[in-house]
């Protein structure tokens, strides 16, 4: 649909489902421009969408068992998979083949559960494995480290509190910390340059975190545990530790601002996202028999908005858009479910004094509104437009924000300048090469 003729104003949360994509996956996940969907499948490929031709147009096939997560870099140039069979790979779209280049493969000692890159620069990867070990990986030359995360422990604390497990880890937008859950029911937070622990918040009564979940603006984040909860939470500000000088851990107890949950049926969910936003809050429901989905209206005090229903086959993952109310579930039939908020066209879009009549009327014609111009005036008129000059060099500003995910930081923030040090190549205005298949190799 046409975007002009969309009245930005009626778009709020997705309601109904706009297409279906039979891909075999297991999740799916947007690319920042909202373009591309990746799904990542049980024989170990993944299948990049494209969703204005709704066809598979990029097949990456490496791994030899299930792909566990997919993440994309900040301008959609390289894909990262992750898989059971210990293997990381990181995909050059940018490559003029099919499956894609290999841009670098990074092995571990134990199945991955999830990979994610660093969101200012896709030379920094965070990897979960199964073993409960978080690692930053860094492949740059000046930098090339593989560091594992570790929990920081105080005299007080007993060995059965280091053998806490961590069960999920992600960046924040930012980039400057690594945050992990546990299976005690905590979060660790790390220097993302230092790699050391800046802070420790106790959960009460969550239980074994399952997945984290950061709003794109602002300092709100979210937590999936065991007690088939998700809470939400303001983060505090956490210092930058200095070389050579002993950080001081930052211990409290976070308060939840809003709890979401089913009082009725009390289930658990998949998984959870925000809008671009932040202002709704999607929650995947592990329903055995319907595909659930739970939507939250952060803005108004967290109320339940809708529960969308997606048919018999029931959720396994879900996914907002980047930038529009749109909506990725995914069912564990293997099909991604694409949806969308269908708004009504505004067709006086098309001309300034255009006026849609919801029934026919009768039309008075103005007094000389059809009456014979001076054609020597038209014609100097025409004449004097012409003339007028055209900027044909700078163009149409582009609607799609490219700026780096994150805040951009102070010119002195030492944590945003060790990323920024020695970028990739994943720049803004790269094209993805198309590639011709005959008939009978066609997808």
């Amino acid at each position: 649909m046409n975007a002009s003729l969309l009245n930005p104003f009626t778009v709020t949360h997705p309601t109904a489902v706009q297409t279906s994509l039979v891909s075999g996956a297991s999740f799916a996940r947007f690319d920042p421009t909202g373009k591309f969907v990746a799904a990542g499948r049980s024989d170990g490929s993944a299948a990049i969408w494209d969703l204005d031709t709704r066809a598979v147009i990029r097949w990456c096939e490496g791994h030899v068992k299930a792909v566990t997560s997919i993440d994309w870099s900040r301008n959609s140039r390289y894909v990262l998979t992750s898989s059971k069979d210990w293997n990381v790979i990181i995909w050059d779209l940018a490559s003029p083949v099919d499956p894609p280049q290999r841009y670098n493969t990074i092995r571990f000692d134990a199945p991955v559960v999830s990979a994610y890159f660093h969101p200012r620069n896709s030379r920094i990867v965070l990897a979960l494995l199964s073993t409960g070990e978080a690692y930053v990986v860094d492949s740059r030359k000046e930098h090339r480290a593989r560091v594992e995360l570790c929990e920081a422990l105080s005299e007080d604390d007993d060995d059965e509190r280091a053998r806490s497990i961590m069960t999920t880890a992600r960046f924040d937008p930012s980039g400057r910390h690594v945050f992990v859950g546990t299976s005690t029911g905590n979060v660790l937070v790390f220097n993302s340059r230092m790699k050391i622990m800046v802070a420790r918040h106790r959960i009460a009564g969550a239980g074994s975190m399952k997945s984290l979940e950061f709003a794109k603006v602002g300092r709100r984040f979210a937590t999936n545990s065991s007690d088939r909860t998700i809470r939400q939470f303001i983060l505090p500000t956490y210092p930058s530790p200095i070389v050579g000088a002993e950080c001081a851990i930052l211990e409290t107890e976070l308060e939840p601002t809003h709890r979401f949950n089913d009082p009725i049926s009390k289930v658990s969910w998949h998984a959870m996202s925000y809008s671009p936003d932040g202002e709704w809050l999607a929650g995947g429901a592990a329903d055995p028999a319907t595909h659930k989905i739970y939507i939250w209206d952060i803005s108004n005090d967290g109320q339940f908005a809708t529960a969308l229903d997606g048919g018999r086959e029931p959720l396994i993952d879900i996914h907002w858009h980047p930038q529009a109310s749109r909506l990725a579930s995914t069912t564990n039939q293997g099909s991604v479910l694409i949806w969308h908020c269908p708004s009504p066209e505004r067709w006086g879009a098309f001309a300034g004094g255009f006026e849609e009549a919801d029934e026919n009327v009768i039309y008075e014609e103005g007094e000389s509104e059809f009456d014979i111009e001076n054609e020597v005036e038209l014609a100097m008129r025409k004449k004097l437009q012409e003339d007028e000059a055209v900027d044909i060099l700078n163009g149409v500003d582009d609607l799609v924000d490219h700026k780096m995910n994150g805040v951009a930081g102070d010119p002195g923030d030492e944590d945003l300048e060790w990323a920024d040090d020695e970028p990739d190549d994943d720049w803004q205005g790269w094209r993805l090469k198309v590639i011709m298949v005959d008939d009978d190799d066609a997808y």
